[in-house]
């Protein structure tokens, strides 16, 4: 779908835009059913013998889930990419993996049309927050077999940007690049953007007086979080956006610039929302979701495991998408129930980053008998240590109903991560 066609989905009706979807679905299903293995099998499994057959929404969401379990047993029993590929090897371009944090990880195979299919859709994340071709766009990123650097840089290219590569770098000298090369627009993880902040500071450089503009955080929650958006605007002197997707699905998600909740690119994929245990529609739970423009390597009614809270009505900005609202909380697998509090990790985070003589924390939650115990490390930037010890603790009873212990520990006695960060340790299992 072209730039215009995509943007006249955010204006469609609910009815107009499901009919397009779904002929947009009918066509990819074609090649799928015809070499698909997977699919194949799969979809004539459940009474779907051609795309013709599929005659309306209600039939869409009688087909079944797939799961990530399911791809991590196909390319484990046929490696290297199991029996997804719906081409021959020859067709394909782009071979990526996944990073295997929430699991095996994965292979993945785009043919050229998908290719600027995921471009396109990156594009529009950067379009959305106002980027333009004027713009000069910075990637910290190592350039390795991950899928996010390459997609976000194809993005850019569609939208004509100039492309900075920051890989290969240490955050101090991607700091420095930043002040030397002038980019106007910077995509990374909230992590690594935090780290490079931290590193800036310590050498007294100010960020905020670069000339970036824009930041666009994707890869884990933080974007979307109140107090995470606040500090980094405050160190880079932007305006922070979140985005989301998976190496598997796409370029999914992205915020305009009003930023009440993350956009679904309904144009480009089909979501649900469903309760994760009776798997029938909710307002709140897992994004299940199935992609409109990868034939070559298509998921369909993908259970992602994103948690999110839907938002149906229309937004400031004038797009007739829905969203979610505050973005995506949290996955399945990280959910945390501790004193009889379930939660995720990001509504913790939230509560920490709002002290801002927190430079860096790590959360460890462990079986104490009958009892859970929370304890919170904290490195300061400065301040009265039992002061902020204090406040800290109240916080976390007040706002999340959690008895955490808080400890300030020294400068540099926490990890640093390069990409994505693991702060939370729950040790119950091995307690």
């Amino acid at each position: 779908m072209d730039r215009k066609a995509g943007e006249s989905g955010e204006r469609l009706d609910r009815a107009a835009l499901e009919r397009e979807q779904l002929r947009r679905l009918r066509a990819m299903l074609e090649p799928v059913l015809r070499s698909n293995v997977f699919y194949r099998k799969k979809l004539t499994a459940a009474g779907l013998e051609c795309a013709a057959d599929l005659t309306g929404m209600d039939a869409y969401r009688q087909l079944p889930f797939t799961t990530r379990d399911e791809l991590a047993a196909d390319q484990s029993r046929t490696p290297p990419y199991g029996t997804l590929p719906t081409f021959p090897p020859q067709h394909y371009i782009q071979e990526h993996h996944t990073s295997g944090t929430t699991g095996q990880g994965l292979c993945w195979l785009d043919d050229a049309e998908s290719w600027a299919w995921f471009g396109r859709c990156w594009a529009k994340v950067f379009r959305a927050a106002g980027v333009t071709a004027a713009d000069r766009v910075f990637f910290p990123f190592s350039f390795g077999p991950f899928l996010g650097t390459w997609s976000g840089v194809e993005g850019a290219r569609h939208l004509g940007c100039l492309i900075l590569p920051g890989g290969g770098m240490s955050a101090r000298t991607r700091v420095e690049a930043i002040m030397a090369w002038r980019p106007t627009v910077l995509v990374s993880t909230p992590t690594h953007a935090l780290r490079m902040a931290e590193v800036a500071a310590e050498a007294g450089v100010d960020l905020a007086g670069s000339a970036l503009r824009i930041n666009i955080h994707a890869g884990e929650p933080g974007a979307s979080l109140p107090a995470t958006r606040a500090r980094l605007e405050d160190a880079f002197g932007a305006r922070v956006f979140d985005h989301a997707g998976a190496t598997e699905v796409g370029a999914w998600g992205f915020q305009c610039e009003v930023r009440e909740g993350l956009h679904l690119n309904e144009s480009e994929f089909i979501f649900e929302v469903i309760d994760p245990g009776t798997h029938s529609p909710s307002r709140e739970g897992e994004l299940v979701i199935t992609n409109l423009g990868r034939a070559g390597m298509p998921v369909i009614r993908y259970r992602t495991g994103d948690v999110g809270r839907l938002e149906t009505g229309p937004c400031r900005c004038g797009s007739g998408y829905r969203r979610l609202q505050g973005g995506v909380e949290g996955r399945l697998d990280q959910k945390l129930t501790v004193q009889g509090v379930a939660f995720y990790p990001g509504a913790v985070e939230n509560v920490i980053r709002s002290f801002v003589e927190v430079r860096e924390f790590a959360v460890d939650v462990r079986g104490r008998g009958t009892r859970d115990d929370i304890e919170v490390r904290v490195e300061l930037w400065a301040g009265d240590a039992d002061r902020i010890r204090a406040l800290l603790a109240n916080a976390m009873g007040d706002r999340m109903g959690l008895r955490a212990e808080v400890l300030a520990v020294p400068a540099g006695t926490l990890p640093r991560f390069p990409v994505k960060a693991r702060r939370f340790t729950d040790h119950r299992a091995h307690d």
